[in-house]
């Protein structure tokens, strides 16, 4: 068996220590990352909830177009999924 010393103790604690360190390094880069993805979400919720208000607004300016030009008694009832075989 071999004789452990102080040397080799500490020889062992600094490659544990500098792979603690480059660990933490790769983890701060992970958390950058995730922050940017994090900020790229948020910035495509908002484009998308921008685009529901919008075609909200159309749809309610439709509405009126077609309730001014009496329209609606002409339409067929709308189907919600109507699927032609």
């Amino acid at each position: 068996m071999a004789h452990v010393t102080n040397e080799l103790i500490y020889e062992v604690l600094k490659s544990v220590q500098s792979d603690i360190s480059e660990l933490k390094f790769g983890q701060q880069g992970i958390r950058q990352e995730l922050s940017a993805m994090r900020g790229h979400l948020l910035s495509m919720q908002s484009d998308i909830h921008n685009i529901y208000l919008k075609l909200d607004r159309h749809e309610d300016r439709l509405d009126r177009i077609e309730r001014r030009l009496e329209l609606r008694e002409l339409a067929e009832p709308e189907t919600p999924y109507r699927s032609d075989p």
